[in-house]
């Protein structure tokens, strides 16, 4: 039986995405106290756990914990969504291969923070997001599946960012769907869609919304 691992930092709307849309969560693990995806989870009867980071000297030895707390739970997949921690190689080397993340940008484009303004300070027409899996460079990892959304010429960040969240929702279970049924074929930085239908593409463009 396929298990899921979800990581979070806050409201944990991807995670939500996730269990709404059948994903197999047998567990939400969240650096903060205080996210608001714990409350969500547990209102499913998933298992939920804390591991603060501030109350570790340095990252690797909050990493050695997070290992432990994700590894109770044999996990087949380990998904970060929304996760707001650099990870070292402590973590990353512990789930190499089965381990993927959701970043609000069309990678490599707007890698780090605070992607939405970005996109509109440098006048990209077109943005969006990536699911890809994770790798030891901060969110360069070989990409699994991208939407676009357009940039509209009176967007403000807010709004855009509540675009690309909508594809954020679509196209991270199917990707968690396609690692499941064994269908990723991954060569360097490249990844193909084994037996992909033409309903099933690996990059989706959505219409304007």
């Amino acid at each position: 039986m396929s298990r899921v691992v979800v990581l979070i930092s806050g409201r944990g709307s991807n995670m939500q995405a996730l269990v709404e849309n059948g994903i197999p969560v047998v567990a939400v693990i969240s650096n903060r106290p205080e996210a608001k995806g714990l409350a969500f989870a547990a209102s499913r009867g998933i298992p939920t756990a804390v591991v603060d980071h501030k109350s570790h000297p340095d990252r690797e030895s909050f990493d050695r914990a997070l290992v432990e707390a994700v590894n109770r739970h044999n996990p087949t997949l380990v998904v970060l969504a929304g996760f707001m921690r650099v990870l070292t190689a402590v973590f990353v080397g512990a789930f190499a291969g089965r381990m993927i993340n959701i970043h609000p940008s069309l990678l490599p484009s707007f890698t780090g923070l605070d992607t939405h303004r970005r996109a509109i300070e440098a006048g990209a027409k077109i943005h969006g997001c990536t699911v890809h899996f994770v790798t030891e460079a901060l969110d360069h990892g070989p990409v699994i599946a991208q939407a676009a959304v357009p940039v509209r010429d009176d967007d403000t960040e807010d709004a855009l960012a509540a675009r690309v969240l909508l594809q954020e929702h679509r196209i991270l279970p199917a990707a968690i769907r396609w690692f499941l049924d064994g269908r990723l074929h991954v060569n360097g930085l490249r990844v193909s869609l084994v037996e992909a239908g033409v309903n099933d593409n690996a990059l989706r463009v959505p219409d304007p919304l």
